[in-house]
């Protein structure tokens, strides 16, 4: 049965996402057994003072405040925003935790003025587009054909490939679902059946000629390709969830996240292990041998967007890093 809709998920969402984040940031590109030695098997729980993220709430923020400023959610309200966004955070000092080669590389196109269809880097399906993603979840304004269009704008600035384009659309609705009550168990289900329903549907509206590539012959079979490795990983997902927890490294199972389809079905992964226990969740996503941020800050945008702030350490709001930003875009989503 749908749960109630919390009503302040959006903020739980938001901070949840910069608390996984932050708690991921020590661990990436750490073995899972140093990190096992140094915080035990259930990973780091303690957030630091002060408790600083990546990139990833980096580029979430600069997202959000784009939907934020933009008078409509059309293509060419969004675009030029986003790309102020993500300019300025490539050009920040603060732009110095480890950011991603794609985005550097994109940004540094867009920066020269380049159709962003061009500037983008087409095959690339990194975690980038959707560790950003979550805020496009959380505008309850939009329909699902507006979401899943602002979610594949956003991923294809920077990342061009369709599987980059359909796990942030697919992050993106898991935000929503979960915001609007439907249990977190339901969750990878809802997101197969999704990559089924929209498997050859291209968004030109939003898009525009992206699709064009060598050997590709229509925009329903580029669209395809991404939709299928989706769907695949969705699959690993639910036949893990099948079978008992190993209490070991997640990504063992779903993979380790450093592309976008495992980064999603890895952090659904270590939500659902830990349905009950979010602060559990974040410190099982962040002990992992693959990218920890990345997958400990989705877990933590599941499971706020599921049921609030009151998941979360009171303290732990007076630690993070852009507290100030979180807490202003969480209140106006509200």
């Amino acid at each position: 049965m749908p749960r109630v809709t919390v009503i302040d998920a959006a903020s739980g969402s938001l901070f949840g996402l910069a608390y996984g984040d932050a708690l991921g940031k020590p661990t990436e590109f750490r073995k899972y057994a140093q990190i096992v030695a140094e915080h035990g098997p259930g990973g780091p729980r303690e957030l630091p003072e002060p408790a600083l993220v990546t990139d990833d709430t980096q580029m979430a923020l600069a997202v959000a405040w784009a939907l934020r400023d933009a008078a409509e959610p059309t293509a060419a309200e969004l675009e030029p925003l986003l790309r102020e966004r993500f300019l300025a955070w490539a050009k920040s000092p603060e732009n110095n935790r480890a950011p991603g080669m794609t985005c550097l590389n994109a940004c540094a196109n867009l920066s020269a003025g380049l159709r962003w269809q061009e500037a983008t880097v087409a095959g690339s399906k990194g975690c980038g587009a959707n560790m950003r993603v979550t805020p496009v979840g959380l505008i309850a304004g939009y329909d699902l054909d507006t979401l899943a269009g602002v979610a594949q704008l956003q991923a294809g600035l920077t990342h061009g490939h369709p599987t980059g384009l359909a796990a942030a659309e697919l992050t993106a609705l898991a935000v929503r679902l979960l915001r609007d009550g439907l249990d977190l168990a339901d969750v990878p289900g809802a997101l197969r059946d999704r990559c089924a329903d929209q498997r050859t549907v291209y968004r030109e509206d939003w898009l525009g000629d992206l699709w064009q590539r060598p050997g590709v012959l229509t925009p329903g079979e580029f669209m395809a390709r991404g939709w299928d490795e989706c769907a695949d990983a969705l699959d690993v997902l639910l036949a893990a969830l099948a079978g008992p927890d190993s209490g070991g490294d997640v990504c063992r199972e779903t993979g380790e996240g450093w592309i976008a389809e495992e980064a999603l079905a890895t952090a659904l992964l270590a939500a659902l292990r830990h349905a009950d226990d979010p602060v559990a969740a974040l410190g099982r996503a962040a002990a992992t041998s693959g990218d920890s941020d990345s997958i400990a800050c989705l877990a933590g945008a599941f499971h706020g967007a599921a049921a609030g702030t009151a998941i979360w350490p009171t303290a732990w709001a007076e630690r993070i890093e852009y507290a100030d930003q979180l807490a202003a875009l969480g209140a106006a989503w509200d």
